[in-house]
């Protein structure tokens, strides 16, 4: 018997240490170039009690951010079913284009910032019908869009295998309808983005069915279920070596579309003390995680947090971290 279990934990070490040497020894190397962006929500915004145009209009005037990940609310675009008013979209594109700023726009049933999904109510009964209306909404923005050419890229659902919020449950074969329906419309033939949480899955998911992988870099967390904050063990060198797979396996780019640059609390943003909020987001870890970014030797990262920069700014008159995400963009230029 004491062989036997000699036997396993001699394979068990064979078979662990490389993997664990593989994602958690050495280092990547930087890229020379990297692209900043930011990613903005609409309704984020709001429920800072901002006004989100001029929190936009500064996003892109003050920080100078060019690349930005917009997003597409189904339950603001279609608030009844068939009336379409793209007008606060088309407004923010057009803003965008005239400072020459490039768009990853994210559409579907599940977008950035919580509850994560926005199914207009009208859509839920009966039962799964929203699966049909989705696609006809697709179909009719994308028909909307198709000739922006802002429009660098679409990214269809966000995080769509990751079940987290208030949403239906993972669905690969719609997920694999609203893609195929996005390639048949776009005669520009963008590619489409598909994204996948970035700290446990190997992104193999999403390099199966998108053109581009993108994943989303947390550093600092609450996690619910424990009652604490918690911070990923992850060294640099992990995401550059899920990244690396994916090249090597799938030959696909990899990209981070959402870095963490704002808190993370046990409540929302905007019912978090803000002694609370610094637990998770302050300028000294905004330095920090910037760096750990770069350390990945990815060549892409989209920041989560703008709006709550701003808010900072115009609400708590504390603007360090704005002005340190504009020495951030200000270098991309130079």
């Amino acid at each position: 018997m004491r062989k036997f279990w000699k036997i396993i934990l001699i394979t068990l070490v064979f078979i662990l240490l490389p993997i664990f040497c593989f994602f958690f020894v050495g280092k990547a190397q930087p890229k020379e170039e990297i692209s900043w962006g930011v990613v903005f929500s609409q309704r984020h915004a709001e429920y800072l009690g901002l006004d989100w145009k001029k929190s936009y209009l500064a996003i892109l005037d003050e920080l100078g951010s060019k690349n930005l990940k917009l997003v597409a609310y189904w339950d603001l675009i279609e608030k009844e079913p068939g009336v379409y008013d793209f007008s606060d979209l088309d407004w923010q594109i057009k803003e965008a284009k005239k400072r020459g700023a490039k768009i990853l726009l994210v559409f579907g049933r599940r977008v950035p910032r919580w509850p994560e999904c926005f199914i207009p109510k009208w859509a839920l009964f009966p039962k799964d019908i929203h699966k049909e209306r989705l696609l006809r909404f697709i179909e009719v923005l994308v028909n909307h869009y198709k000739n922006e050419d802002a429009i660098w890229a679409w990214q269809v659902e966000n995080e769509p295998f990751f079940p987290f919020g208030k949403c239906p449950p993972p669905d690969e074969d719609l997920l694999k309808k609203e893609i195929e329906l996005v390639k048949s419309l776009d005669k520009k033939h963008r590619p489409i983005v598909i994204t996948e949480s970035g700290e446990l899955p190997l992104w193999f998911k999403a390099a199966r069915l998108g053109d581009i992988v993108g994943h989303t870099l947390y550093r600092k967390v609450w996690v619910k279920e424990l009652g604490i904050y918690f911070s990923y063990p992850f060294p640099p060198v992990y995401y550059a070596r899920k990244a690396w797979l994916v090249r090597k396996i799938f030959k696909k780019p990899v990209i981070c579309v959402e870095l963490q640059a704002e808190p993370w609390g046990p409540v929302l943003l905007y019912d978090l003390p803000l002694e609370e909020q610094k637990k998770t987001m302050n300028l000294e870890r905004f330095k920090k995680v910037i760096e750990y970014a770069k350390n990945t030797g990815e060549d892409t990262f989209y920041l989560w947090g703008a709006e709550w920069w701003y808010w900072l700014k115009e609400k708590h008159k504390d603007s360090q971290i704005w002005e340190e995400a504009q020495k951030l963009f200000k270098s991309q230029v130079e």
